[in-house]
């Protein structure tokens, strides 16, 4: 269960990288009293002249989210599946 957690989230950090490349700004729908966040959201987020919040994803942000889905994803196929998936095979003795 927690491989496929794994997997599944690699793959949507994968995507959600390749689709940064795609865009250069989003631009969010806010309320006109809403200011800029401070703190860790202020480096990818701001405010535009007409109070809509803009998010502008930086060149590295789409390549490390790529990198980062796919080490990810490459590591839940390596690794070994679950103890009772696999049956050991016993040799009889006659």
């Amino acid at each position: 269960m927690i491989r496929s957690f794994f997997l599944s989230l690699g793959l949507i950090t994968g995507l959600l990288g390749v689709s940064c490349l795609a865009i250069d700004r989003v631009v969010l729908k806010t309320p006109s009293d809403r200011r800029a966040l401070p703190g860790l959201r202020n480096l990818v987020t701001g405010v535009s002249n007409d109070r809509k919040q803009v998010i502008e994803p930086p060149d590295w942000v789409a390549y490390a989210l790529m990198s980062v889905g796919s080490v990810m994803t490459l590591y839940t196929v390596a690794l070994p599946g679950a103890k009772g998936a696999r049956k050991a095979t016993k040799k009889k003795d006659d």
